[in-house]
């Protein structure tokens, strides 16, 4: 026992000894990497925070049948499924009583698109994305295969083709044609085959909604297909977008089990809930969104936000989907409806927009109808937290290197938002001179930034045509393709090429 003892206490001697030999080789391991820059000062920056309401891609309110500037809907309705009826544009993008937005979303029903059997006007569409880009906004898109009323039908072609009348026998209240027709699956089918073989991955398209069944295409009776039929329609939008987000609404509250409704199809493995992960096939994950945000008991049966989403969202296997995917959000009624009939006040507002940031909102359709003035705050306070919000905390390079020499930097970053960012955006960094600017992309990907704290620290070499001189350090996140910035930080300081200055750096012989 006693030998144990001595034993045990010699141990205990070393482990500081140890300890000190495995930190002086991290060391000098460390130092070694720095190698040219160990000798130098290294610059440390703090960059001051911004509480600015940003206006970057990918989140935010989106407009609806409308792009920036344009008048919005007066009262408590709204349009949809129709062409967009383009006003004229006075060169303003800002519209009174509606947050300024980087997405248009546009929804438009199958019969407007497909104006004969196989025959497609996409122009309907080019022109949006068009105008959309002039206005500084993207396009989220959904064809709808039908809403009510005459004018919405199905494409008249169609019922001619098929013989069907307008049924009261379907399974469902919100069919107006038998899914199960060959010939649905056939031609519906083939309209998103094509789109997607069109505008997949078009810069300007955000997102596509997966939309076939029910009225507005909302998904009500998806459990009543059967499997071979709802199999094929989901996968006419897996099989055909690779590159452009899909968004999927399968908590339309008519089911009992939501998770039933994918059941058999490549969505199942879309859900990073570990249950499937969809080894040995070609997945990608998928974002959803809900149609109803708002929804305290319009309708005094049940009320979505109590009832439906917070149950199912869970259920489903979707909680945790906004890591890899956005997801989307659609107002009930509007504010105005809201306000009026419902008279909600701000606690109640709050709370739903509380309950939207835990469910990691990245952007809201609030159908271009105004925003009460008096929840003007709120909204602000909201779109703050919305989506991602990137804030440089610290960054740190040396004073001086070498032509063709290291830059080691070091950053901290903090996303302040709910979501990470979706889109290939890329970390720049420039040296500008006054003669020359070379950019340094890095090899960060901010995709994977989810909220909170982040640490990047990168090795960049100095461009070999860099002659020696002093130049400014500056930073951004820039486009994919280009070396424009793109998306806006939370600090102060930017210039007004949309660069953050870090500080001055010295390239020697």
């Amino acid at each position: 026992m006693q030998k144990t003892e001595r034993l045990s206490d010699k141990r205990m001697r070393l482990i500081p000894k140890v300890a000190l030999f495995i930190w002086l080789l991290y060391s000098s391991n460390m130092w070694a990497q720095i190698g040219e820059s160990s000798s130098q000062k290294l610059v440390a920056v703090y960059p001051e925070e911004s509480d600015e309401l940003l206006l970057n891609p990918g989140v935010g309110f989106t407009t609806f049948q409308r792009f920036n500037g344009d008048e919005l809907n007066e009262g408590t309705d709204w349009t949809e499924g129709f062409p967009i009826e383009y006003q004229d544009f006075d060169g303003k993008l800002e519209t009174n009583d509606y947050p300024q937005t980087t997405i248009a979303y546009h929804r438009i029903n199958w019969r407007f698109l497909e104006t004969g059997p196989g025959l497609y006007d996409w122009g309907i569409i080019d022109k949006a994305l068009r105008i959309a880009e002039q206005r500084g906004q993207t396009l989220m898109l959904r064809v709808s295969p039908y809403e009510g009323g005459d004018l919405k039908d199905v494409p008249s072609w169609y019922r001619k083709l098929t013989g069907e009348g307008k049924s009261d026998t379907l399974l469902s209240k919100k069919w107006r044609v038998n899914p199960e027709n060959p010939e649905y699956l056939k031609y519906f089918g083939g309209l998103i085959e094509a789109l997607g073989k069109k505008y997949d991955g078009h810069p300007h398209l955000e997102a596509v909604d997966i939309s076939f069944i029910g009225y507005w295409g909302e998904g009500d009776g998806m459990h009543l297909l059967s499997d071979h039929v709802r199999v094929g329609l989901i996968n006419k939008y897996l099989d055909n977008f690779k590159k452009t987000h899909l968004i999927f609404q399968p908590l339309n509250g008519d089911a009992p089990r939501p998770e039933l409704l994918v059941r058999g199809t490549k969505i199942a493995a879309y859900w990073p809930d570990g249950t499937n992960n969809g080894e040995g096939s070609d997945m990608r994950h998928l974002g959803w969104r809900i149609d109803c945000l708002g929804d305290m008991g319009f309708w005094n049966d049940f009320s979505h936000m109590l009832d439906v989403y917070p149950q199912d969202i869970v259920r489903s296997g979707m909680k945790d989907a906004w890591k890899k995917a956005p997801i989307a959000m659609e107002i009930c009624g509007t504010f105005l409806r809201w306000l009026e009939k419902e008279q909600y006040d701000e606690e109640v507002v709050n709370y739903i927009f509380e309950q939207a940031l835990k469910w990691h909102v990245s952007t809201f359709n609030a159908k271009s109808s105004p925003v009460p003035s008096k929840w003007n705050p709120l909204v602000t306070e909201w779109l703050k937290k919305m989506g991602y919000r990137f804030v440089l905390r610290k960054f740190t390079y040396p004073s001086k290197v070498g032509q063709q020499g290291q830059i080691i930097i070091s950053s901290w970053w903090e996303n302040k938002g709910v979501a990470p960012i979706y889109r290939d955006y890329r970390l720049a960094i420039r040296l500008k001179g006054k003669k020359q600017t070379a950019v340094l992309f890095t090899s960060a990907d901010i995709r994977n930034w989810l909220p909170g704290d982040v640490i990047f620290d990168e090795k960049l070499y100095v461009p070999i045509d860099v002659p020696p001189g002093e130049y400014r350090l500056e930073l951004a996140l820039v486009g994919s393709t280009d070396q424009i910035p793109r998306v806006k930080l939370a600090n102060k300081g930017v210039n007004e090429e949309g660069w953050y200055p870090m500080g001055k750096i010295l390239v020697t012989d």
